[in-house]
């Protein structure tokens, strides 16, 4: 991959959510009243590189109501551009959470569906101008699940991200719950991971995008790798996440990556009181989109599992941690002492 001008914006297509959660671990039949957070995967990472100092873009959808306009708000304060924002008359997205607590998992519900990013469309999108000066677009496996004219509007900035010379970040995760509209979403998502040049995801997500069976050693993970970047010859890297889940309030995580040329991994981090575990997939690709453009690749996947780490201490959906915060875990200062 080609060196990035690092000025240039990086910008993230997808839905934007509303989150409401009763607060202190409490389940939804114990609450009287919830507390709410704007999130959503995609702005997650534009709202964690804001906070690096990263300029981003969000190419969304938002109800053309209160809502929406709170939605925007919040945005704006992450230090998103939300000038490519559309406001429909269709209701925001929103889920549920109860958040979990040592033995007891945390749950989540969705109500997404015919909401406003589902009805967005190519003609609403002005890729060409979005993309004239950008380095990066970012997507995950869930936007092109949503809707029919979500993928369609997706693959079409994929298409111009090409023709530019955009790197584009694939999150391709599958959620089989989400793919209502007819699609075969393992084909989908191996067409849109045609279309870039950085995946983010391991074996599991590459055995359901080629539908093959490798096994998750370090060794299927390199086999895993270098067969996709064979069936898909414009990925050039494979960065991927390692969860070891001891309780809901305690985590352990590292990374590791087939560069194209040569495996490596960080250390384990461990997290032993989490926050909050929502948004910690989204804090790596932001820590590794940043990552690739101010470090070698080494150093790229060790600021990324730091960042990661680091949200699992952070209330809400965004990573709101700056680079400094971020080397320090890196760099092995994880005793959490107080700066004076």
């Amino acid at each position: 991959m080609k060196k990035l001008n690092q000025h240039k914006k990086i910008v993230s297509f997808g839905e934007v959510l509303m989150r409401l959660s009763p607060a202190e671990n409490r389940k939804l039949p114990q609450a009287t009243s919830m507390d709410f957070y704007f999130g959503g995967t995609e702005m997650n990472v534009a709202a964690s590189l804001s906070y690096f100092g990263e300029k981003t873009q969000q190419i969304t959808n938002v109800s053309n109501d209160l809502v929406g306009d709170a939605a925007i708000t919040a945005m704006r304060k992450f230090g998103i551009d939300v000038s490519a924002v559309n406001k429909v008359d269709h209701p925001l997205g929103l889920y549920f959470l109860e958040v979990g607590s040592g033995l007891r998992a945390s749950k989540i519900a969705y109500n997404r569906l015919q909401g406003s990013f589902a009805n967005i469309t190519p003609e609403s999108v002005n890729w060409e101008g979005i993309l004239k000066d950008a380095g990066f677009l970012h997507w995950t496996g869930i936007s092109p699940a949503v809707s029919e004219s979500a993928y369609q509007t997706l693959k079409q900035g994929l298409q111009i991200a090409k023709e530019k010379g955009v790197a584009v970040t694939a999150d391709p995760a599958y959620r089989s719950n989400l793919w209502k509209y007819g699609k075969d979403g393992h084909q989908v998502l191996k067409e849109l991971v045609g279309m870039s040049t950085i995946f983010i995801g391991g074996v599991n997500e590459i055995n359901e995008i080629l539908k093959t069976d490798f096994d998750f050693s370090k060794e299927g993970f390199i086999a895993a790798s270098k067969e996709l970047i064979k069936e898909c010859p414009s990925i050039e890297k494979v960065f991927d996440k390692i969860r070891e889940g001891v309780s809901a309030s305690w985590q352990k995580v590292y990374a590791h990556a087939w560069t194209g040329s040569e495996y490596i991994e960080t250390q384990q981090l461990e997290i032993t009181n989490v926050v909050d575990r929502i948004g910690t997939g989204d804090a790596y690709a932001a820590g590794l989109i940043y990552g690739l453009l101010h470090f070698d690749d080494q150093k790229a996947i060790e600021f990324a599992n730091a960042a990661c780490a680091l949200k699992h201490t952070i209330l809400g959906d965004a990573n709101l941690v700056s680079p400094e915060e971020v080397l320090e875990v890196a760099e092995g200062s994880t005793g959490g002492r107080i700066k004076r």
